[in-house]
Parts: structure tokens; C-alpha cells; sequence
């Protein structure tokens, strides 16, 4: 059984920013093909900083990665349109099963 150094919360986070990045280049470049390679440019450099395990320097890429996110964090990405925020997110609710209004507890039979 191999034991690795990171702990869970690490892994978490890593694949947190990792996907933070693809979702962000997506927001970028609506063709699929043309993502295709960013996403494979993303990948290799998580590749690339895979053996690091110093954690001094696992902060500064880090802190670079999270950076250079926040530079190019799209200023209007796109929300599914029945997720929140969405153009279709409470279009339409169906109505309450309740009645509008109970005569019976008003005394109106």
C-alpha cells in the first residue's frame, strides 16, 4: 500500500482549482475543439508540477495558479439556464398544491 504525503483537503483543493480553470477557459472558448487543446494545455501543467512536494514551493505555484485565475476570470461566464442566476432558473413554477384561500377555516361552507 503507498502512503502520499498530501492529505485529502490538498487533493481536494488541487482538483478544485483544476476544474475552476477548465470551467473558466470554457467560459472563454465556446467551441469544444478549440477548448480541447487549452484543456490539454491546463493538464499538462498540473502534470508538469505533479512531484512537488515541498510545501513552500506548493504555495508559490499555488498562489501563481490562483492569480493568474483571478486575471482571467471571465466578466460575464455562463450559468446553465435552470441553475441559479440562469435565464430559465423559477420561469414558470408550478403552482402550490395548497388552496389559494380555505373557506373552511373562514366559517364559508
Amino acid at each position: 500500500m503507498t502512503t502520499t504525503p498530501f492529505s485529502s483537503a490538498h487533493r481536494l483543493y488541487v482538483k478544485s482549482l483544476y476544474r475552476r480553470m477548465l470551467k473558466n477557459e470554457l467560459d472563454w472558448v465556446v467551441r469544444r475543439d478549440i477548448w480541447r487543446g487549452r484543456a490539454l494545455m491546463i493538464r499538462a501543467e498540473f502534470e508538469r508540477n505533479r512531484d512537488v512536494h515541498d510545501p513552500r514551493a506548493l504555495a508559490q505555484i499555488f498562489e501563481k495558479a490562483e492569480a493568474e485565475l483571478a486575471e482571467r476570470q471571465h466578466p460575464d461566464p455562463y450559468i446553465p439556464p435552470a441553475m441559479p442566476g440562469g435565464t430559465k432558473w423559477e420561469r414558470n413554477i408550478p403552482p402550490t398544491i395548497a388552496p389559494l384561500y380555505d373557506h373552511i377555516a373562514e366559517g364559508h361552507h
